[in-house]
């Protein structure tokens, strides 16, 4: 399992750079033309391309765009003004590897249906379990001062939100999103995250407890067929189940199985 948890960063990009000045023209462009692709590999080439860290918010105007190919990128992070984004269909971050997370508002997409994400990359993810920072004492600020509640989109500070962790659906895949919260009642109507994610919004740290990643269940489940295979038929009959007791000494040994097992 890995359970690193880092320091969210702020201020990321270096919005005087030419390549920043260059994605933000081509955003012109895209709007201007009505186009409905958004792939700013193609037009700043490779090595102003490398040097985005973050979408600009102007990508909010791009409302007839119906895909955005991000692939091999070095983002870090995704403006909620993707959000407005009414027309998206197709999002496709694949391979970069630094997108940990992804704005709430990103579920309002309504249109999209399908999605390319590295999921191994992101926080909470069921098959690594990456551990999500604490917002309590390490808040994520977006550009400028003031900025809008996640679900009702209410006029916000950075001292008057609450910032959460909510994990559900979105195209093909299932990530961890931020929500900016102006209320117990926006929080209330978060979605309900699938199976295999932490249940609740929250807010992270070292002591959230997360369901068992894809290791651990093949585990327990090849220590309950060991326990099992060892009961005595009567005392089958009369063990309730899902309620014998793991020998949790052998997981190691069965997750070196598993390795060998998968080559």
């Amino acid at each position: 399992m890995n359970n690193r948890i880092s320091k969210i960063p702020n201020n990321v990009q270096d919005r005087s750079s030419v390549a920043w000045k260059k994605l933000c023209e081509y955003i012109d462009q895209v709007a201007q033309n009505g186009t409905d692709e958004f792939v700013p590999r193609e037009a700043l080439g490779d090595e102003l391309f490398a040097q985005i860290f973050t979408l600009p918010e102007s990508i909010g105007k791009l409302n007839k765009v119906k895909k955005i190919g991000l692939y091999g990128s070095n983002l870090k992070r995704i403006p909620p003004e993707i959000g407005q984004m009414e027309s998206l269909e197709y999002f496709d971050p694949y391979t970069s590897y630094d997108l940990h997370w992804f704005p709430f508002e990103i579920y309002k997409c309504k249109k999209l249906k399908d999605s390319r994400i590295s999921t191994r990359a992101l926080y909470g993810n069921y098959k690594n379990q990456m551990g999500f920072p604490r917002l309590d004492h390490n808040p994520v600020r977006y550009f400028g001062d003031n900025l809008k509640c996640s679900v009702c989109e209410k006029e916000l500070t950075y001292e008057t939100t609450n910032q959460m962790w909510i994990t559900a659906h979105v195209g093909t895949d299932t990530i961890p999103m931020l929500a900016n919260l102006c209320s117990k009642e926006c929080e209330q109507n978060l979605p309900k995250p699938l199976k295999n994610y932490v249940q609740i919004p929250h807010k992270g740290g070292t002591d959230l407890v997360q369901p068992p990643d894809e290791d651990e269940l093949w585990e327990v489940e090849m220590a309950e067929r060991e326990n099992s295979d060892k009961v005595e038929p009567t005392e089958q009959i009369n063990t309730e189940p899902g309620k014998v007791k793991l020998d949790v000494s052998k997981l190691s040994i069965l997750k070196l199985v598993r390795k060998i097992w998968e080559k």
